[in-house]
C-alpha cells in the first residue's frame, strides 16, 4: 500500500465522522455519500480497505464503492489536489483504476429484544458472571454478543406469555442469541451458570432451525458443525445444530451445502446413545465426521480448551482424526468398542 494514500486518509479522517482503524489496511466511518443511518448515528457502514497497492472505498448502506481519490475528492478537493500532485511527483502509479467489490456485507448486530440485557462485555472485570465466562477461557471477541440474563423464565414471558406458567425456581443464565445472515435474532439459548437443570434451554421466537452462527459463517470456506454454541467460537467458520439432525441438508446463504464442503464434530461421548446414533445417521449420509482419538478424555472442544489445548491444537486434531465413507465406519465401530 502507497504511504501517500494512508497519509491522505489520516489527513481527511477529521471530516469523516466516527472515523476508526479497525484493523491492518481497515478503516471505519459514517458514509459521506449517503450519510448512513438516519435513525442511528452510531451506525458507520463505510470502509476504506486495501485491494493490492491501492485504498478503496465501500460503503454497505447505499452500496457505494469507489477509489480513495475519489472519496477524497468527493468530501475536500482542496486535499484531493494536494494527493495527485504528492503521487504524481513520487511516480506511484495504481495497479487497480477500476476496482471489484466482491466481499460480503458485514453484519451488524442488533440488541432489539435484548436491549435491556447487559453483554458480558459491558460487566465489569469482577463481575461473577464475567468470571464464569472467563474461567471458560471464551474468546473476549465474543463477550458483546453474550448477555447475562438476570430472570430467564420472567424474561422468556415477556417475549413469548406464559412460556413458563410457574416463576419458582427463576435463575440467571447466560443467554446466547441464535442470528440469521442479517444478524436478526431468531432464537436464543439460556446456559446454566451452575448445576441448574436443564442445563441449557433453547427458545425460539421464528420458525426456523436452530443453527447458532449463521451471522457469522462464510458458506464458500469449509464449514464445522458441533453441537454446543459456545464449541463454535474455537473453531474458525463453524456453526452449531442445537437439537436439530446433523444429517438433515444444510444451506447457508443461500447455497446447499454439499458434502464434501462440511465436517461434523460431534462431542466426545461415545457411551452417550444419542451421540452415537447421530454419528451413525451422518456417516449414512454420506458426510466427513470427527471421531476423537482414544487418548482425548474431555467431552467437548470448551472443555479441551480449559484443559490447556490451543485453538490451533484442536483445528489439527479435528484435521488428523476427520473420515468418511468406509473408513470412517471401520474407525467408529473401533472408537465405540475401546470406549464401551
Amino acid at each position: 500500500m502507497s504511504y501517500i494514500d494512508s497519509k491522505y486518509l489520516n489527513i481527511l479522517s477529521p471530516q469523516l465522522l466516527r472515523f476508526k482503524k479497525k484493523g491492518d489496511f481497515l478503516w471505519n466511518f459514517r458514509c459521506p455519500y449517503c450519510g448512513d443511518s438516519q435513525k442511528s448515528r452510531s451506525k458507520a457502514r463505510g470502509f476504506v480497505y486495501r485491494k493490492k497497492n491501492d485504498l478503496f472505498y465501500k460503503c454497505h448502506n447505499c452500496g457505494l464503492g469507489t477509489t480513495l481519490g475519489n472519496l477524497l475528492k468527493h468530501v475536500d478537493s482542496k486535499i484531493h489536489k494536494d494527493y495527485i500532485m504528492e503521487r504524481y511527483r513520487s511516480g506511484v502509479k495504481s495497479n487497480n483504476p477500476e476496482p471489484e467489490f466482491k466481499f460480503d456485507v458485514p453484519v451488524f448486530r442488533k440488541k432489539g429484544v435484548l436491549k435491556n440485557l447487559k453483554s458480558i462485555s459491558e460487566l465489569s472485570t469482577d463481575h461473577p458472571a464475567r468470571k464464569i465466562i472467563e474461567k471458560r477461557h471464551i474468546p473476549p471477541k465474543s463477550f458483546s454478543d453474550l448477555y447475562l440474563c438476570k430472570s430467564f423464565y420472567k424474561f422468556t414471558n415477556t417475549l413469548i406469555p406464559n412460556k413458563f406458567p410457574s416463576l419458582d425456581g427463576d435463575h440467571p443464565r447466560l443467554l446466547i442469541p441464535f442470528r440469521d445472515e442479517k444478524g436478526e435474532l431468531f432464537a436464543y439459548q439460556g446456559r446454566a451458570f451452575g448445576k441448574e437443570q436443564p442445563k441449557y434451554i433453547t427458545i425460539k421466537l421464528k420458525d426456523k432451525d436452530k443453527i447458532f452462527g449463521l451471522d457469522k459463517v462464510t458458506k464458500d470456506k469449509h464449514i464445522y458443525i458441533v453441537e454446543g454454541p459456545l464449541d463454535s467460537l474455537f473453531i474458525d467458520n463453524c456453526i452449531a445444530i442445537a437439537g436439530a439432525n446433523f444429517d438433515k441438508p444444510l444451506m447457508i446463504q443461500g447455497k446447499f451445502i454439499q458434502n464434501g464442503e462440511l465436517t461434523v464434530v460431534l462431542d466426545n461421548e461415545p457411551r452417550n446413545r444419542e451421540i452415537c446414533k447421530q454419528m451413525e445417521r451422518t456417516l449414512s449420509a454420506g458426510r466427513k465426521i470427527v471421531i476423537w482419538p482414544d487418548h482425548m478424555n474431555w467431552k467437548d472442544i470448551n472443555d479441551m480448551i480449559i484443559a490447556g489445548y490451543t485453538k490451533q491444537q484442536i483445528q489439527e486434531i479435528i484435521t488428523d482424526n476427520t473420515f468418511c465413507g468406509a473408513v470412517a465406519q471401520l474407525r467408529f465401530a473401533e472408537w465405540r468398542k475401546i470406549n464401551a
